[in-house]
């Protein structure tokens, strides 16, 4: 898998050293660029019906070809009905030590396919916004000149890049599809609200090694997705705030528009899969801006809190049911904190880097906020996005833990807080 998002990319080396006033080693050939449109005519009239910036129909056949390839469409009859027992079990447990109410109304086994079928709808929220931003700047950033020549090819060049980033998805999903566990293993909710999903067959491929039961790691998996399941389904702003903060993100992207300057020399017209080739090696450069820097560290902070909260409610609620949850635990927490999969697709296909050790922090918060107020009160955090934790508060837990403290007392009985702070300012008078 590319380790670059969507085309992005490092810049030629040859051209780093040059100043502006110097011209590019490959001038922009106007007649050229025709006649690679022109080249590109047949194999455009048969990419599908998809429009917009990424072309999903292509990224889902390419997907679907390399799963059928590697073997990964399917699993034993038997496991779908072992899925659903698990997350009914976990939900027993869950209920206990959690003030969120069971968020599961379907328990279902995933193959891979259905992992890329059910969760390709919201991919394509998350990278349509990247891929359109970049896909802009090639037309923005062509001279004048360029687009009077070019004139209704323009349209076709926009096909281009769609196709190039629909090749890229599809590989990105095949290599996720093949490899994740359940539906919200990435900390976004990818899959239909309210579907518990587990992908028995990636299950016991991870499970090899482990030298722990499959029912085991099958039914501390299923806690982990109902877990997520409840927060998904109860806290109405959290599903769109994550979205909404990749979109933000998305919307910062700048790009250095003069790589555009070497299309002509990297792209062979008689040759399309060149076309792709360009882009992965760095056609357009991203630039992080301050926009970008703030929303990444929302993002970050956010997925953070879901993974933390969703990693304490999980320990507390196996307890000693499983033996081996700690070392699952631990063994989950490695996988994030090494670039597992889920990472690296996802740097992939959006462009952000995660930054797992957050997670950490962000458990020990959640931790400590039970240990002091309760389990209500730690899950009433949830209730509104102004209570829930800044990237600030997870360097400092306790000092959060007692803000808290003070913010539910104030709440709950006003004019004794009143009070207090009147109090207060007489003394420091």
């Amino acid at each position: 898998m590319s380790d670059v998002p969507f085309g992005f990319g490092p810049q030629d080396p040859d051209d780093r050293g040059r100043k502006p006033e110097e011209p590019a080693g490959n001038p922009f050939d106007f007649n050229q660029l025709g006649a690679m449109l022109s080249q590109l005519g047949a194999m455009f009239s048969n990419a599908g019906t998809s429009s917009g910036p990424v072309n999903y129909d292509l990224a889902k056949q390419i997907a679907l070809q390399q799963l059928a390839g590697q073997g990964g469409m399917g699993f034993a009859p038997d496991q779908s009905a072992a899925v659903a027992d698990a997350v009914h079990l976990a939900e027993m447990w869950l209920d206990p030590v959690t003030a969120l109410p069971a968020g599961t109304t379907k328990s279902e086994g995933w193959s891979a396919r259905d992992w890329v079928e059910r969760t390709l709808p919201t991919w394509q929220r998350l990278c349509d916004p990247v891929a359109q931003r970049v896909s802009g700047a090639w037309v923005e950033a062509m001279p004048a000149e360029a687009k009077d020549a070019a004139g209704p090819l323009l349209s076709m060049l926009g096909q281009m890049g769609g196709m190039a980033f629909g090749s890229q998805l599809g590989g990105a999903l095949a290599q996720l599809g093949s490899e994740v566990l359940t539906s919200t293993e990435v900390g976004l909710p990818l899959g239909p609200e309210g579907t518990a999903a587990l992908l028995p067959a990636n299950i016991e491929k991870f499970t090899e090694g482990l030298e722990r039961p499959a029912s085991e790691v099958l039914v501390f998996l299923a806690a982990r997705e109902a877990a997520h399941q409840r927060l998904f389904s109860h806290v109405p702003w959290l599903r769109q705030r994550l979205l909404d903060t990749v979109e933000e993100f998305a919307q910062g992207i700048k790009v250095d528009t003069s790589a555009l300057e070497q299309l002509a020399g990297q792209v062979d017209p008689a040759n399309p899969a060149s076309i792709e080739e360009a882009m992965k090696s760095g056609m357009l450069e991203p630039q992080t801006t301050p926009e970008q820097k703030a929303a990444l560290t929302r993002l970050e902070t956010l997925l953070a809190l879901v993974e933390g909260w969703v990693d304490v409610v999980v320990a507390e609620a196996v307890g000693d049911r499983l033996p081996g949850a700690e070392a699952l635990r631990e063994t989950l927490r490695r996988r994030r904190a090494s670039g597992g999969p889920a990472e690296q697709t996802f740097a992939t296909l959006v462009g952000l880097e995660l930054r797992p050790r957050r997670h950490r922090s962000a458990a020990a918060l959640w931790k400590l906020l039970g240990d002091q107020h309760g389990t209500e009160q730690r899950d009433s955090v949830w209730e509104h996005p102004d209570l829930v934790p800044s990237s600030d508060d997870l360097d400092d837990p306790m000092e959060f833990a007692e803000r808290f403290g003070r913010t539910r007392k104030a709440l709950e009985d006003p004019m004794a807080e009143l009070e207090r702070t009147l109090r207060d300012e007489k003394d420091e008078d």
